[in-house]
């Protein structure tokens, strides 16, 4: 039983850091819009988000109704490179209702905030998570032997879901709080994971 359990322990540390490492990987990957799988990853963000409507152009006012800044998606990319982008698709493929209602939340005429921003945003949370080792519990609980990247697709899902009621139920004065509550948030997942027993995860 010892040799098992020191086996599994083994397995999920080297998983853990394999896991690190395809995940800084995926957010050193600069979004490219010559690249066709990036550009197809994108429109099918879209396309998830916003079924019944579709993309006038590839540069376009509509990215904004998704919560992006501005006409073009690809500048909001920077700091967490592709890893935003994939994120934001995995959340809206596997929970497309949920994604939808929160889309519809986030452009609440007091309480709204910009969907994609955010969603971004909360992918630099996950990643800071991972980087720091907070979130060794939680993937150790979640899988006896290597954590994947679905894992780490996951935990930023509930982190979406999760910050979605966190807002509502704070109810800022305006958006200009953000990074306030945003760091109210991630104190309060960080509390969460400092539990042994811990598995933060939304459930289909």
């Amino acid at each position: 039983r010892f040799k098992t359990n020191l086996h599994i322990s083994l397995l999920q540390i080297s998983g853990y850091k394999k896991l690190y490492l395809n995940v800084e990987n995926l957010r050193k990957v600069p979004y490219d819009s010559d690249n066709e799988e990036h550009e197809e990853q994108l429109i099918e963000l879209w396309n998830l988000l916003m079924p019944h409507e579709n993309l006038k152009a590839r540069i376009t006012k509509q990215w904004c109704d998704i919560g992006f800044q501005g006409d073009d998606p690809k500048t909001d990319f920077r700091g967490m490179g592709l890893l935003g982008l994939v994120n934001l698709v995995y959340f809206s493929k596997h929970y497309s209702d949920e994604a939808r209602q929160i889309l519809s939340h986030s452009n609440h005429p007091k309480l709204g905030y910009s969907y994609a921003i955010v969603g971004i945003n909360l992918t630099e949370m996950a990643y800071s998570l991972l980087k720091n080792g907070a979130l060794k519990s939680h993937l150790y609980n979640v899988v006896s032997g290597l954590p994947q990247m679905e894992h780490f697709h996951q935990f930023y899902c509930y982190l979406v879901y999760e910050f979605d009621k966190f807002w509502f139920e704070e109810e800022p004065e305006s958006i200009m709080h953000f990074n306030q509550y945003r760091e109210k948030f991630h104190e309060k997942i960080k509390g969460l994971l400092m539990d042994c027993d811990v598995i933060l995860t939304l459930q289909n």
